[in-house]
């Protein structure tokens, strides 16, 4: 097992959270926790803005459910044209008006808004004078976005489904998480549009990756006045630390590299009343959670408001219990005032299908667009309007501030390890080192000489192949062995795979969860690019090669190894080949398809903003020979 992807941002954590703690100890005073406040809130922009139009809700209560004591009313409204949402609407039938209010987010439940544990505590908020405003995420209870594909896998697959439309969205530059956060803002519109809501009073709240979702919208809209997120709140350490590999909407861009911890997008709307809720033996470990409440608790003391950080440890398992549903109730009760003493009740759930606002086929039966669609008319917007770089150097510049690649001025180290016999072939094994501590495996078929791996010598016509997932998978293929079919050939495992990985034997690169898939998000909250990485990677083992005597370079890719390939050729004058087997045709496709199963790490984001990959396949072929194999 390697781990030393992991290892790279563990320690690159580390050290930004070293910064971070110098930067806390140095706050003094009520001015310096506004100044951070301001800091916090110029990368919290930066990672889910610009947001969109606010455009009409339109509105509409399809039904309402009369209960003891309170009534349902199912709500359609939508968060931008075309798109929309399902909601239900908790009212009291007694008490005062205006009524104190909750925005009820819900976790990854198929289930969504009629999931029984948050029927409950929507029903333990009425019942003690709250409305409260239960959305459906995208993708769960009513609006399943693939309800009109036959056969498609991920209408049952909740959290599968997010993070393949998270990796069309990083095509067009944008956060999926922002999308959920929108959706929760404009519910949010709604609740405080209804005259029966007083707006001083309004709290939010959500488990698991509803408990995402409500950190989210609490740093994204200050109309909110307290908030209560369970099960979420760790930091970003440990679930690194923990090989944790979280959705990819809890994955906002750039985070880390601003220097932002989890917790800090709940000190952004210091000194408001915040409980953070947890469980003893929850995943999202408590360990991070007890760190992230004794940040909170030191910062509001800047504020003088210490008494308005509050936190729960439950005491079993992952999800939202009886025990944090009410610790989540007495917390909202406090802050609303509310004259009547807090009154504790076993709730008894509806039937989800009593809540249903479109029982027959859910949001889009009404017309609803599936967000596949509203991604592919992004992709044709961007289509129009892109002009590709026109010179080569302007490519390179493009390529190189997409990818954030690092300057090369030196040549690598490397090291020559013990070489080793693959089936009937010996190949030498070496060591490249990229970048920092990270390590490219860099094989030499030894055709001309097999006892001659204990060094580097390097032929002035050099053949070096980037493989889809693994070196050794490739080896006794029939284009490896036609490469330079009676001399030396290279094979490389850049960053996260073939040796790389954590596990050779599986491909995980092409799995919705994995090491691969968590290592590609955490490069995103550190403002760096995976794909980046390996092209870096590949282009230092080029300058390897290069100052090794290599003067022309015949490379090659197979799958996602085209991708890294082209990418670096670009910055190469001394490719004389290039040859792309199994590549893709465009970018744009990925985004215009309903569903692709390229893997995450493949995804440039931003890129359908600057080029496709045409446009970059016929720069090459002014250059270089290009053979495209598909």
């Amino acid at each position: 097992m390697n781990t030393q992807l992991q290892e790279d941002f563990i320690q690159r954590l580390k050290e930004m959270r070293s910064r971070r703690r110098r930067l806390l100890d140095g706050l003094k005073t009520q001015e310096d926790a506004v100044a951070y406040q301001q800091t916090l809130r110029a990368a919290i922009d930066r990672a889910f803005g610009p947001w969109p139009e606010r455009t009409p809700l339109e509105p509409m209560v399809v039904g309402t459910l009369s209960c003891n004591g309170y009534t349902v009313e199912k709500v359609l409204f939508s968060s931008r044209p075309g798109f929309r949402v399902s909601a239900n609407l908790y009212l009291p039938q007694a008490g005062a008006r205006p009524l104190p209010a909750v925005l009820g987010l819900c976790g990854h439940s198929a289930a969504g808004k009629g999931d029984e544990t948050y029927q409950k505590f929507a029903l333990r908020l009425v019942a003690n004078g709250f409305a409260v405003l239960m959305v459906d995420p995208i993708h769960q209870g009513e609006r399943n976005q693939y309800t009109a594909l036959e056969d498609c896998p991920l209408k049952n697959s909740l959290c599968g489904g997010h993070n393949v439309m998270a990796k069309q969205l990083e095509l067009l530059g944008e956060f999926f998480g922002a999308w959920r956060v929108w959706d929760a803002r404009r519910g949010l519109d709604y609740l405080l549009s209804r005259p029966e809501i007083d707006a001083s009073r309004v709290g939010v709240t959500g488990n698991s990756g509803g408990g995402t979702l409500t950190e989210w919208t609490w740093a994204n809209d200050d109309r909110l006045t307290m908030a209560a997120p369970s099960c979420h709140v760790t930091s970003f350490l440990t679930n690194l630390e923990n090989e944790l590999p979280t959705d990819a909407e809890q994955c906002p861009p750039g985070v880390i590299g601003a220097g932002l911890e989890m917790v800090d997008l709940m000190m952004v709307r210091a000194p408001k009343p915040v409980l953070l809720l947890g469980q003893t033996y929850d995943f999202f470990e408590r360990r991070g959670l007890q760190e992230a409440y004794a940040d909170l608790r030191r910062f509001y003391a800047l504020f003088n408001a210490e008494d308005q950080v509050e936190c729960f440890i439950g005491p079993t398992v992952h999800g939202f219990s009886s025990h944090n549903q009410e610790a989540m109730c007495r917390f909202f009760h406090r802050q609303a005032a509310l004259p009547e003493a807090y009154r504790p009740l076993e709730p008894q759930p509806n039937a989800a299908s009593d809540l249903a606002c479109c029982p027959e086929g859910g949001v889009a039966a009404v017309g609803s667009a599936p967000i596949y669609a509203l991604i592919r008319e992004k992709a044709e917007v961007l289509a129009r309007e892109r002009r590709p770089p026109s010179s080569l150097e302007a490519w390179r510049m493009t390529i190189g501030q997409l990818l954030h690649l690092p300057s090369r001025t030196d040549i690598p180290h490397h090291r020559c390890t013990q070489p080793r016999r693959f089936g009937d072939v010996m190949w030498g094994r070496y060591l490249v080192e990229t970048e920092r501590a990270l390590k490219t495996v860099l094989f030499k078929r030894l055709s001309t000489a097999p006892d001659h791996g204990h060094i580097l010598d390097v032929e002035p016509e050099c053949f070096l192949h980037v493989p889809h997932l693994d070196s050794r998978l490739e080896m006794d293929s029939d284009f490896v062995k036609s490469l330079n079919a009676n001399g030396d050939c290279y094979l490389t495992d850049l960053r996260g795979l073939g040796e790389n990985t954590f596990d050779p034997a599986e491909t995980r690169s092409v799995q919705l969860y994995g090491m691969d898939y968590m290592m590609h998000s955490f490069a995103i909250m550190f403002g760096d690019s995976l794909l980046g990485g390996r092209v870096q990677d590949l282009l230092r083992t080029m300058d390897l090669l290069a100052a090794n005597g290599a003067r022309r370079l015949h490379v090659s890719g197979k799958g996602q190894g085209t991708i890294i390939a082209a990418m670096a050729a670009i910055f190469r004058d001394d490719v004389a080949s290039l040859t792309l087997m199994d590549a893709p045709a465009s970018f744009h496709e990925w985004a215009a398809s309903p569903v692709h199963d390229w893997p995450a790490s493949a995804t440039p984001r931003g890129v359908l903003k600057a080029f496709d990959l045409p446009e970059l396949y016929h720069i090459l072929s002014q250059r270089v020979t290009l053979k495209i194999c598909n």
